[in-house]
């Protein structure tokens, strides 16, 4: 299938959800917490969403089926596998080298030389005056090949011996936590997800990237910023947004979201990088469930504030809501945490409380199992990409971010 095709199947899908549904761009993106303008890129294939559970609340709120849904998920990963392919093609693959000689070759056998004289003396005869040497033991080593395969033959012995005592693990299942005897781990009444790579409406965003300008790729767009800082090694600059996505299992029995806390793991000074800003002029955003942190205070908090809606002509407020919320499999939400520093490097993560049918617990939210990790800015070179020129320009107001 053309790399194309691909998008545009998905493309289609999407399309038809919307104009099944009937509600504009702008009401739709709404309940989904993206810009109208980001949707409407979506529809049209222009973009592919980096993550699927965005497409996923679509596909709930228009009122698709499961194998809908099923449909829909399997269209997405191609286009979002054309998509990645399309932004980084493969790498050019290197020439294979010969395999060096052998170190040890096996000796070769001695060429024969000129047969023996019968009538010569035999040297291994014993002289007779000579004293009586030692006797040489009747055994000799084994042939080399023999204890080769002996060792080998003992390996697999004990091998077998260990798999019998105990159960086969992959690398791709990690040995289970302990329990109590007949007693197994309850799953979660809920799923969530994250977006860790999220810019400022869309666009506005600042890396922090140990190269200096000739060695930085162009600004990627929005969907491909996490591959585009993975090959930098780029840190959030300043702020770092964070999108926690959670959804009940199921339709009628609520989980009620309590509480979300930050937990700071380790301050270093800020990292003395270059910062390079993504700002390149894309649509406006929504930005509602929006809690602000503040990494330089001793004990951060995430503090709900106004959140806005730009999508429009006109800029909306979205009043601030604080914990609790309910959630479940047709009414999910969605948390934008903003953490700003001025004055570390910060690495941090989050813990959300819930409770549901008698049961409470914690969450540790993180990325891949990592802390997020945001460094201050200020004082350090700062550029803007020129797409005229194609190369990275100073920016005017270098040094004025957080």
């Amino acid at each position: 299938m053309p790399k194309d095709a691909a998008v545009e199947e998905f493309a289609g899908l999407v399309r038809a959800l919307k104009a099944r549904d009937g509600r504009s761009y702008e009401a739709l993106g709404r309940r989904l917490s993206v810009s109208a303008s980001t949707l409407h890129r979506y529809c049209s294939g222009a973009t592919v969403p980096e993550e699927f559970a965005v497409v996923d609340r679509l596909a709930l709120l228009c009122g698709a089926d499961e194998e809908e849904r099923r449909a829909l998920e399997a269209a997405w990963t191609e286009a979002d596998r054309a998509r990645r392919r399309a932004a980084w093609p493969a790498p050019t693959p290197v020439p294979a080298v010969s395999a060096a000689p052998e170190s040890n070759p096996e000796p070769s056998a001695p060429e024969p030389g000129p047969a023996p004289d019968p009538t010569a003396p035999d040297p291994t005869a014993a002289d007779p005056s000579a004293p009586e040497a030692p006797r040489a033991s009747p055994r000799r080593g084994a042939p080399a090949p023999l204890l080769v395969a002996a060792a080998v033959a003992l390996v697999v012995l004990a091998l077998a011996a260990a798999l019998l005592g105990h159960p086969t693990r992959t690398a791709s299942a990690p040995a289970p936590a302990s329990t109590a005897p007949g007693r197994t781990a309850a799953p979660l009444p809920f799923t969530w997800s994250i977006g860790p790579q999220l810019w400022e409406g869309g666009c506005g965003h600042t890396y922090l990237v140990d190269r200096v300008p000739r060695a930085v790729a162009p600004p990627p767009v929005a969907a491909d910023s996490g591959a585009w800082a993975g090959t930098h090694g780029a840190v959030h600059g300043g702020e770092a947004l964070v999108r926690i996505t959670v959804q009940g299992r199921s339709p009628s029995d609520a989980v009620v979201l309590h509480a979300l806390h930050v937990r700071v793991v380790d301050r270093a000074a800020p990292l003395p990088w270059h910062a390079y800003r993504m700002d390149n002029g894309c649509g406006g955003a929504v930005t509602p469930r929006h809690f602000a942190v503040d990494l330089d205070r001793p004990r951060p908090l995430a503090r709900p504030v106004d959140g806005l809606d730009a999508s429009g002509a006109k800029v909306r407020k979205i009043p601030a809501v604080s914990f609790p919320y309910k959630v479940t499999s047709s009414d999910p939400e969605e948390l934008l945490v903003s953490a700003r520093t001025a004055g570390c490097d910060c690495r941090w993560y989050l813990e959300l409380e819930w409770s549901a049918g008698g049961r409470t617990g914690t969450v540790r939210i993180t990325d891949g199992g990592k802390p997020f990790r945001t460094s201050g800015t200020r004082g350090r070179p700062a550029y803007v990409h020129d797409s005229a020129e194609g190369r990275w320009i100073t920016d005017s107001d270098s040094g004025q971010t957080g």
